[in-house]
């Protein structure tokens, strides 16, 4: 645990009271800070008190007296659509709002860290799509090469929950908007940008708040080293912003649409083939064609991510590539869940919009598509026949099933309902070299709790179909 700093002897407020806010409230109290918890739900304020924490109802009028700050769980809305009627009261009072990210990088470092040889560093990703890989596969790298490294944030442990830093360590922290948005400090060693396309518009008041959000770990933050994708006109303007001139190296530029030049330093994958580029002279390659655990356009750029940020903490580029193929993948993300007699059935669960569905079905030739849940506003209208051209036939689920049937075009389809039958008629007619993919384009709620549950069902439904039961 991280014990939190500069509260020792105050009142702190934590308003939700999931994994990240009964952390945050004990790191507060390790801190020596007097945490009063409060959430909607009874049950959550059951399972605080269960803990030894105190509860104190923030809905009072004379909630904030001698309350020095209020730290706030991501799901919370503080602007947009509209605030937390919690949360007003307290900006109302002049009380700070902040959150754990922020109580974070405030007290992470600590009065060891003068004994160390090597000290400690954190890198932060954040963008849209390839987060969670992203944040992994950096992680798996270190590990992979001997370095002590942690995995949290929005992936892996809370932020407050990890242990104090070793010598030499490395926390790699995956971030959310959510999380950026409202951190009082952001102060990352390495910030990784990978893309930027819609999402969350409503708690964000459009694009432009959303990609304010993710700005402000770079901006605010001043990284030492900012590795940004610029497939995207947001990133080209991130990077021009963070850069001094062309040739200053302290950013990084990753590209899957084009080879990058220039005298600065720049990574970037076309046709599967991974390459670094410094000061106009290539310096490492991977291909990345090879390595099963990466499969697809928006892997590779997961991968040159990965790449340029484990480049930045000395990893050579020979490290890195052997790391690569030893990646599994993550669950619910483009995850070989099972083969059998040439057909190879793929669980990407997390693909919950059309753009992460788009990636998705590009990595893949003879699809049988698994869509549907409850769409998105748009549905998978925007699906182009060259992004529908590897899928022989859709099987479609959920809520949005027969919305999306009116979508496909040409693209022959059958109402299946339920992912049990779904994964059995797309088993039923596939042939060798087909790919069953599971990427809905949808959230989960409307049949799930959540996109995980929904990947576990694909996977029980075609372990229970190679096992022959």
């Amino acid at each position: 645990m991280i014990p939190v700093k500069g509260y020792e002897g105050q009142k702190v407020a934590v308003l939700g009271l999931g994994r990240s806010g009964l952390a945050t409230a004990h790191a507060l109290e390790e801190g020596g800070a007097e945490a009063l918890c409060w959430d909607d739900s009874r049950e959550a304020r059951e399972r605080a008190e269960g803990q030894a924490l105190i509860l104190h109802d923030l809905t009072r009028a004379d909630a904030w007296q001698d309350v020095a700050a209020l730290i706030v769980s991501p799901g919370i809305p503080h602007l947009y659509p509209e605030p937390n009627r919690i949360v007003a009261a307290a900006m109302e009072a002049g009380v700070p709002v902040d959150n754990d990210i922020g109580l974070f990088f405030r007290s992470f470092a600590d009065g060891d860290w003068d004994s160390f040889d090597i000290m400690p560093k954190v890198v932060a990703v954040t963008g849209s799509n390839g987060k969670s890989t992203t944040s992994a596969l950096i992680h798996h790298a270190l590990e992979h090469a001997g370095r002590p490294a942690q995995l949290a944030g929005n992936i892996g442990r809370g932020v407050l929950d990890i242990d104090p830093a070793h010598d030499g360590e490395v926390v790699v922290l995956e971030l959310s908007s959510y999380q950026t948005e409202l951190a009082r400090a952001l102060t990352p060693d390495v910030a990784v940008f990978t893309n930027l396309s819609p999402d969350h518009l409503d708690r964000h008041g459009g694009i432009g708040g959303y990609f304010a959000a993710k700005r402000r770990l770079f901006a605010e933050g001043g990284p030492d080293r900012a590795v940004i994708g610029v497939d995207e006109a947001e990133g080209v303007y991130l990077a021009g912003q963070m850069a001094e001139g062309p040739a200053d190296d302290r950013v990084i530029r990753i590209s899957v649409d084009r080879k990058l030049t220039g005298p600065g330093w720049q990574v970037y994958a076309r046709k599967g083939f991974l390459s670094e580029y410094r000061k106009g002279r290539q310096v490492g390659s991977i291909d990345l064609r090879r390595i099963k655990g990466l499969p697809g356009t928006h892997n590779h750029q997961n991968a040159c991510a990965a790449y340029a940020a484990c480049r930045t903490l000395g990893l050579a580029p020979k490290q890195i590539e052997a790391a690569f193929h030893a990646f599994k993948g993550l669950p619910h993300r483009s995850q070989l869940v099972g083969e059998q007699d040439g057909v190879a059935f793929v669980n990407d669960s997390k693909a919950t919009n059309v753009d992460s569905a788009r990636a998705a079905l590009s990595a893949f030739r003879h699809i049988r598509w698994i869509a549907g849940g409850l769409g998105k506003e748009g549905g998978i209208e925007s699906l182009s026949a060259k992004d529908l051209s590897g899928v022989t036939k859709a099987y479609l689920i959920g809520h949005s099933a027969r919305e999306f049937a009116l979508q496909l075009g040409d693209v022959p389809y059958e109402i299946c309902e339920t992912m049990a039958q779904a994964v059995a008629r797309a088993a039923g007619e596939a042939q060798p070299g087909d790919t069953v993919l599971l990427a809905p384009a949808a959230a989960s709620f409307d049949q799930y709790p959540d996109f995980e549950k929904r990947g576990e069902d694909f996977a029980r439904q075609v372990a229970s179909l190679m096992s022959g039961r």
